[in-house]
């Protein structure tokens, strides 16, 4: 009777059991593109309408401009279309040769003095104790303005300035001299005053080119006898190549545009023979009132500045990006 009933099957639950089906996660769809809230790829153009037109009215329109009035006689009162005669004069004004004169003189002495003498003076005060110092001082004159800076000079080079009175003083009575009254002594004495207010910034520049130098390379160059002259030649220059660019590429660019000091020191006189091309181009247009011969010379001193930055970069920049 026992064996009876525990051999009898249990009794089965005939309810039916309730399937909750899985939920399977929710996932965002994958996009390759910018967000659709952004709008897409012209999302960007209203936010750069305003640097753009900025840009077009400050720089595209007077450019424009200028290349349109060149081609008329204009007088500031009355307007007469004469075609390319305003450039035809340039070839025969000699104010106009003596202005690309002295303008390549000023290239020629910006390059040889700031930039030579910041390079030098970086390299010799790099390691000094009172470096720094050295060359903070160096610095101050590029904080005065061209205008202060010119004043200044001006004391000193008239014919009864500080340089004269200094060289009659110890018995040089023969190198004393008129300076700003005779060319070329006016345009050089003034490429050394530009080169007393502009040596600091290169000193600045050339020195965080050289505490940019990794150390491990001067190490190893040391280790292998380098000194002196070949440290600096063959490990120091080429390892500052890239803040020449900058800095020599600022020089030409800033020379070809030489204007406050000259005309502070000596109004491109005497006789404007101390005249670059900006000051040539001012005078012409707002001094004179020779507005279409003033755009002419505006337009070719716009042609050689971006003529030669692009020369010289070309040349420059893919050895840099190498290096």
């Amino acid at each position: 009777m026992t064996s009876t009933l525990s051999s009898a099957p249990a009794p089965r639950d005939t309810r039916t059991r309730r399937r909750i089906p899985l939920r399977k996660p929710h996932r965002a769809p994958h996009r390759t593109g910018p967000p659709a809230a952004f709008g897409g790829p012209l999302t960007a153009i209203p936010w750069a309408l305003p640097a753009l037109a900025l840009v077009g009215v400050l720089l595209v329109y007077p450019f424009v401009r200028s290349v349109y009035g060149s081609f008329f006689e204009d007088n500031g009162f009355t307007s007469r279309w004469t075609g390319l005669d305003n450039y035809t004069r340039l070839a025969d004004d000699p104010i106009f040769s003596r202005s690309v004169l002295n303008t390549l003189m000023w290239v020629a002495g910006t390059l040889l003095l700031p930039v030579l003498l910041g390079l030098l003076i970086a390299v010799a005060t790099h390691r000094m104790r009172l470096g720094v110092v050295a060359q903070l001082v160096i610095m101050l004159p590029y904080a005065i303005s061209g205008a202060a800076t010119a004043v200044l000079w001006d004391f000193m080079l008239t014919s009864d300035g500080a340089v004269n009175q200094v060289l009659r003083a110890v018995g040089l009575d023969g190198l004393a001299h008129p300076w700003l009254l005779e060319w070329p002594h006016n345009t050089l004495s003034m490429i050394v005053a530009s080169t007393w207010q502009g040596t600091g910034l290169n000193v600045v520049l050339f020195a965080i080119g050289l505490r940019a130098i990794p150390r491990e390379t001067v190490e190893a160059a040391q280790l292998d006898g380098a000194s002196g002259w070949r440290m600096f030649r063959w490990i120091t220059l080429p390892q500052l190549r890239a803040v020449t660019v900058v800095v020599v590429g600022m020089a030409i660019v800033n020379s070809l545009k030489a204007f406050d000091m000259i005309w502070i020191l000596t109004q491109g006189g005497p006789s404007r023979s101390s005249e670059t091309l900006a000051l040539t181009m001012y005078r012409e247009t707002f001094r004179l009132f020779h507005v279409g011969y003033g755009s002419a010379i505006a337009l070719v001193l716009t042609v050689i500045v971006v003529a030669s930055a692009w020369m010289y970069l070309r040349r420059q920049m893919p050895s840099a990006a190498r290096d």
